[in-house]
């Protein structure tokens, strides 16, 4: 099958955007893994609401985790066959001329699933353990885990809002309350704002190029109005 020019260009902007979101990813982690300890690190720009704050997960995008050592082979596991279909997929959807925001959408999150693969499989045996106290460093003589049991980097930090609930709300009153508290990456991100725009956009995104204009055939053959034309 011959790809045409306009898909060799969706192609090629797919791997720009993957390449740039992997790129990005690992350099914030590796810096922060090799300079600093679990904890605070800084304000962005001194915003008190984004903030880089040093933490790392066994589990999945966000923190969420389950089933110790083994669920995090699993995960793990799972994140390279979802890397594999994601490649063969995005080969597909390219060819059979989905949009380029489809195929946009698609790279995002591709990429992001293959930016936490890449710390799930190799951050275990290429760093030294981080803690509260210790700065971890690269290509030690022995890693901290073994290969799939690395731990995902998170840094991304935004805590818009810091309050505390009304004394008469009903349990929870009194007690301090933080929106929007999850520690995430750039892999995170990735993922949720593929996913996102996909769900709000999914009418327009999920629709393939037209055909093109139907070609027009002459004809000498005289047309009867017997005939009918459906």
């Amino acid at each position: 099958m011959l790809i045409k020019t306009d898909d060799i260009v969706k192609l090629r902007n797919a791997i720009l955007i993957i390449a740039i979101i992997i790129i990005a990813d690992q350099a914030l982690k590796i810096w922060i893994k090799t300079n600093h300890h679990f904890g605070p690190v800084t304000n962005v720009m001194g915003l008190s609401w984004f903030r880089l704050y040093f933490i790392e997960n066994k589990g999945m995008a966000w923190g969420w985790e389950f089933g110790g050592d083994w669920g995090k082979m699993l995960l793990t596991l799972f994140r390279l066959a979802a890397v594999i279909f994601g490649t063969w997929y995005l080969g597909r959807i390219v060819k059979q001329g989905y949009s380029r925001g489809f195929i946009i959408c698609a790279s995002l999150i591709y990429a992001g699933a293959l930016g936490n693969l890449i710390d799930s499989m190799f951050y275990g045996m290429i760093f030294e353990e981080s803690s509260y106290s210790y700065v971890a460093k690269i290509f030690p003589e022995h890693g901290y885990a073994g290969f799939l049991h690395g731990r995902v980097v998170d840094m991304l930090y935004f805590p818009l809002v810091r309050s505390t609930y009304p004394s008469w709300v009903p349990f929870v009153g009194g007690e301090e309350f933080e929106f929007f508290s999850p520690i995430f990456n750039i892999a995170d991100a990735s993922i949720s704002v593929g996913v996102i725009t996909l769900f709000i956009f999914q009418k327009r995104l999920f629709k393939k190029k037209d055909a093109g204009p139907h070609s027009t055939v002459e004809t000498n053959a005289e047309v009867s109005d017997k005939v009918q034309v459906g």
